[in-house]
């Protein structure tokens, strides 16, 4: 299973929400984990996107039109999922640990 498999796997259980605070924590645990390998994935297809950006800006005359057809490229695509891949994941982040300090003052003010 790839990382943006994992991921569209957790968006998909946490965009149901009602889950437990342990499911919860458990999610929050493991993306936070991931975000290293994602951003090692989004350095890794930005060099290759330069790479290719490079040969075309050494191809065309003009900059804009070298970085249009870049743009268009395979390599440009894979930058942006991982990068788009990144942005849901801390979103997620940021989704959970938000559930889990509302349940945290949801127990707290049951129990008083």
């Amino acid at each position: 299973m790839t990382i943006r498999e994992i991921i569209a796997k957790h968006q998909t259980e946490v965009s149901k929400g009602n889950m437990s605070p342990d499911r919860a924590a458990e999610i929050l645990v493991e993306l936070s984990a991931l975000i290293g390998n994602i951003l090692d994935e989004i350095q890794r297809r930005e060099v290759a996107y330069n790479k290719l950006l490079l040969l075309s800006l050494e191809e065309e005359k003009s900059a804009n039109k070298a970085r249009i057809k870049a743009e268009v490229s395979e390599e440009y695509g894979n930058l942006r999922t991982a990068k788009n891949t990144y942005e849901v994941t801390k979103e997620m982040i940021r989704a959970l640990k938000y559930l889990l300090r509302a349940k945290e003052e949801e127990w707290r003010q049951s129990n008083n």
